[in-house]
C-alpha cells in the first residue's frame, strides 16, 4: 500500500512575491517550502513543542528542481512525504503543484537532522517520532509531472 503525501501548504503566489518578469522569485519558493516543512516535521514529532523539549531540527541539505513557472495569482499546494530515514535524519520531498490544474511547479528534497538545541549536536530520532516518520515513509520514486492535486 502506498502512503499518500501529506498536504502541508495551500496558498497563492502573490504579486509582491514575483520578479520583474511576473514569476515567483526563488527566495519565496524557499520560504514556502520552509513553511510546509514545519507542518511535516510537526506531524513527525507530535504534539510536544520543540521549545518545551529542547530539541529541534537542522537542515543539512536542500535541493530544489524548478519545473514550471509560477505566475502571480497562481493557487499552489504543497504535498510532502518522507523518503528516507537515518538514525537522526529525515529526508523528505515536497511537491509544489497548481491547486486547480495539478501541474508540478517545483520539487524540493531536504535532509534534516534531529538536533539538541542546548548541546548543539545531532541526536537520534525519538522512538515515537521515528514511528510517526515510518508511517509517513513513501517509496523513493521521483515526482512525476503528471501527479495531480
Amino acid at each position: 500500500m502506498s502512503v499518500q503525501p501529506l498536504t502541508t501548504y495551500v496558498g497563492v503566489a502573490h504579486p509582491w512575491m514575483c520578479d520583474t518578469m511576473g514569476h515567483m522569485n526563488v527566495r519565496h519558493y524557499a520560504a514556502i517550502f520552509d513553511d510546509a516543512s514545519f507542518q511535516l516535521l510537526g506531524h513527525i514529532v507530535g504534539p510536544e513543542a520543540q521549545s518545551e523539549t529542547g530539541r529541534g531540527w537542522a537542515d543539512v541539505r536542500s535541493e530544489v528542481e524548478y519545473k514550471h513557472e509560477t505566475e502571480a495569482g497562481a493557487l499552489i499546494t504543497i504535498r510532502s512525504r518522507v523518503i528516507k530515514l537515518g538514525r537522526s535524519s529525515v529526508t523528505f520531498e515536497q511537491i509544489m503543484s497548481g491547486t486547480l490544474d495539478g501541474i508540478v511547479h517545483a520539487v524540493n528534497r531536504t535532509t534534516t537532522v534531529r538536533f539538541d538545541l542546548e548541546a548543539r549536536a545531532a541526536i537520534a530520532l525519538e522512538p515515537d517520532a521515528r514511528a510517526r516518520a515510518e508511517a509517513l515513509l513513501s517509496s523513493n520514486e521521483p515526482a512525476r509531472a503528471d501527479q495531480s492535486a
